[in-house]
């Protein structure tokens, strides 16, 4: 089956036609023989007897798009102008500035936001460090690291090409949660360098989000900084995929009138997201989950799996039952199928041997692991990484809210607490009355997201104690604090008369 049509693929195609009383039509009906989808259409420039169109379309592909514009040219009379890709454009110069909260429009403006004035400042945060959270962008700034390592499902890429993608994760930050993220991309894949190079820069944030580094590396990387450092280190793609796919499969087991202690679960894919996933599924009560590799399941038995790995770790506290073999044996008569790992692997037929009312979240990106169509004729309830199917198992559904809470409590780190609450938090958005086999999980854009799991994260970490100041106010300033930034401020004597 040919993809859809994507605005990923999207492209605006500025063009001239005569002014006849089918231009408009001609140019739509072109598209669509092509197999493409009219977006926008716009006449941008109209004279005696003839237009000018600015044609904004949707193609599967960059070939698709050029098959497009060559439809169009074919029309009798039609000229092509400029042909523009919208998603180029819209990366042109980054997608990130950096601007000032305060005005600097004249010589006191100047000594107050610099020197001399800034030099008092520095005093009061060298006598007292933690005021650093008050008087600097510290607070509510997240560094979002990578090394380029494991980009989307692109591979090893390295930095430069990964910048488009942390810029765009800061951008969503900024969004969805009011953060200032920053891209860092590291020149080094060396584990030891990458946790030297975050602890150096450590000072000037308040969390660190790592992204897009690759298993096994990625844990040893996380592990050490959470031990090295005093702020909150979050991997997004193991604990933001996990949380999210939580609460989509809490929900989805409220469709189905199932528990998530009695189902049985098959995992595809033992990464960096199939890991962490596996740890929060077991930690919130799931007793019957195998997980599969592209070597089949993941037991004990196998001669490939190394003692001390992370995949010995894997078949150590798994698979109960002692199933063997491959992903499809495993398959049968599951309750549950969940896949990070690649596309393809599996059919509408291999759906059909799980049991009644089971549930299939094939999550990798762009192509899943079954055809979400093929797998819906079976399943009771289906979910992609896709934003062109319904239920689209999307990180951007708890890292904001995740990271909002955490600064907003000053937490010193991410538990397993935290990570519970916000899959909890985001699965209780969807009411009983907006629950159904399509609606497991709200929308990115729904206005209650952030908020809900900002809270509950904020509140499991005040619990666990790694919040340095409970019941801090949005800002990021507790109450009683709210006159320290004065407070900290060294005493000078008054001039003299």
């Amino acid at each position: 089956m040919p993809a859809a049509p994507s605005v990923s693929y999207s492209i605006t195609v500025r063009l001239e036609l005569p002014a006849r009383p089918t231009a408009v039509s001609e140019l739509t009906a072109a598209v669509e023989r092509g197999g493409g989808i009219v977006t926008a259409l716009d006449v941008t420039a109209s004279g005696a007897s003839r237009v000018q169109v600015d044609l904004t379309c949707a193609a599967r592909d960059v070939g698709h798009a050029n098959d497009l514009v060559e439809q169009l040219r074919a029309l009798p009379g039609v000229e092509i102008g400029k042909v523009s890709d919208r998603t180029f454009l819209m990366h042109l110069g980054g997608k990130l500035s950096v601007e000032s909260k305060v005005p600097i429009r004249n010589r006191d403006d100047l000594s107050l936001v610099y020197t001399p004035g800034v030099a008092r400042v520095c005093v009061a945060i060298a006598e007292h460090p933690d005021d650093a959270r008050r008087l600097t962008i510290k607070r509510n700034t997240v560094a979002v690291v990578s090394d380029g390592s494991a980009v989307l499902g692109l591979g090893n890429i390295g930095p430069l090409a990964a910048l488009p993608v942390m810029e765009g994760k800061a951008a969503l930050f900024k969004r969805f949660a009011g953060i200032d993220a920053f891209p860092i991309c590291l020149d080094t894949q060396d584990t030891d360098e990458i946790v030297a190079a975050v602890k150096a820069i450590a000072p000037v944030f308040a969390g660190i989000n790592l992204e897009d580094i690759s298993a096994p590396r990625c844990f040893e990387i996380e592990a050490r900084l959470r031990r090295e450092l005093d702020i909150p280190v979050f991997h997004d793609d193991q604990h933001g995929t996990a949380i999210v796919a939580l609460a989509a499969l809490t929900n989805a087991l409220r469709v189905v009138g199932k528990q998530l202690a009695d189902v049985r679960i098959v995992m595809s894919g033992a990464g960096a997201a199939g890991t962490a996933i596996l740890d929060l599924f077991l930690y919130a009560g799931a007793r019957d989950v195998v997980v599969c590799d592209v070597h089949g399941v993941v037991e004990p038995s196998r001669p490939d799996i190394e003692p001390g790995s992370a995949l010995a770790r894997v078949a150590a506290i798994t698979n109960p039952r002692g199933v063997t073999g491959t992903l499809r044996g495993a398959l049968a008569g599951a309750d549950v199928f969940l896949g990070v790992s690649a596309p393809g692997i599996l059919d509408g037929a291999d759906i059909a041997t799980m049991a009644d009312d089971s549930i299939v979240f094939a999550m990798a990106n762009p192509d899943p692991e079954v055809d979400p169509v093929a797998a819906a004729e079976h399943a009771a309830v289906v979910a992609t990484g896709r934003s062109d199917f319904a239920n689209q198992i999307n990180n951007v559904l708890a890292f904001p809210g995740v990271f909002r809470g955490l600064l907003d409590a000053q937490s010193t780190t991410v538990d397993a607490e935290v990570l519970l609450a916000a899959a909890r938090a985001l699965a209780a958005t969807v009411k009983d009355d907006e629950l159904n086999a399509t609606y497991i999980v709200p929308s990115v854009f729904h206005p209650d997201v952030t908020k809900v799991v900002a809270a509950a994260v904020q509140q499991a970490a005040e619990r666990s104690g790694a919040a340095r100041h409970p019941h801090a106010r949005p800002d990021g300033i507790a109450p009683a604090e709210a006159g320290a930034a004065l407070d900290a401020a060294p005493t000078e004597p008054a001039p003299a008369s």
